[in-house]
């Protein structure tokens, strides 16, 4: 079954790949396809660990010519944009092909050590990156993942942020591409009534924050009711993604760490699929 599953990843990541006339060497051993499928069982199979996943699909003759480790991270890191493309791409198949209007919005931090080791962190730098999670009462060192889901929780758009940037802050600076006419739910930490105002008259989307119980805008009970129950979707997804995740992610640079972080969410969106 594994190796069905194995199979089905490569065919959709080559199919989309050969739908934009993705072009590559013609003598290389292994295609970008089979190195970004790699990728991708290594972070839905075996919690990111790439040398497993690079032995898996070399022991189960599913790649025999699989390169080496070293060889394998230098080409992931330089297909890293078309990795967020394939994201997006898959995403969009989702918002258009099946004519979704119902959207949620969450975040999520991810740490990359513990607190006591903040002052000898190389991988990030500054106090920008120290934020607080509300949900666990404690701080953490690291970024925010701002998500995008259907209402069924498949992952659409994502959008990384220092830790200690606030969600609303987050939001003005995400281009959220999402049908006219559609709606988006958040929590709290979202609230902005300038921002809701400008994207319903521009971009015709319609943001259904929870409100606080300070709020001069308050809920009326049914509204609060439908607004609860969507987040509970997202929330089931970003617990889901998490679990995936090792309990420390191991990256050499930033960027690699935040690669890492964007296939856990990949592998989760292209799960839904096969």
């Amino acid at each position: 079954m594994l190796q069905d599953k194995v199979i089905g990843i490569y065919c959709l990541v080559d199919d989309i790949l050969k739908g934009i006339h993705h072009h590559e060497h013609k003598e290389r051993k292994v295609s970008d396809s089979e190195i970004i499928s790699t990728a991708i069982v290594s972070a839905l199979y075996f919690k990111g660990n790439q040398f497993h996943a690079i032995n898996y699909m070399r022991t189960h003759a599913m790649i025999p010519g699989m390169i080496g480790k070293s060889g394998f991270n230098k080409r992931l890191h330089k297909v890293a944009s078309l990795l967020m493309w394939l994201f997006l791409h898959i995403g969009r198949m989702f918002k258009y092909l099946c004519a979704e209007l119902e959207y949620i919005i969450d975040s999520f931090p991810l740490k990359v050590c513990h607190n006591i080791r903040i002052n000898r962190s190389k991988l990030l730098t500054g106090e920008q990156w120290r934020g607080f999670n509300a949900s666990k009462r404690e701080y953490f060192y690291g970024v925010k993942v701002q998500l995008i889901t259907t209402k069924n929780g498949i992952p659409v758009e994502i959008c990384f942020s220092p830790g200690s940037e606030h969600d609303v802050e987050a939001l003005q600076k995400m281009f959220m591409d999402l049908p006219p006419e559609s709606s988006l739910f958040g929590d709290s930490a979202y609230t902005a009534y300038e921002l809701e105002e400008l994207y319903k008259e521009t971009e015709l989307i319609e943001l259904k924050i929870c409100r606080k119980s300070n709020s001069k805008k308050p809920d009326k009970p049914y509204h609060a009711f439908i607004k609860n129950a969507m987040r509970k979707r997202i929330e089931t997804t970003i617990s889901e993604i998490v679990e995936m995740t090792p309990h420390s992610i191991h990256a050499v640079t930033k960027d690699g760490f935040l690669l890492k972080i964007l296939l856990f969410v990949l592998a989760f969106q292209v799960k839904a699929i096969i």
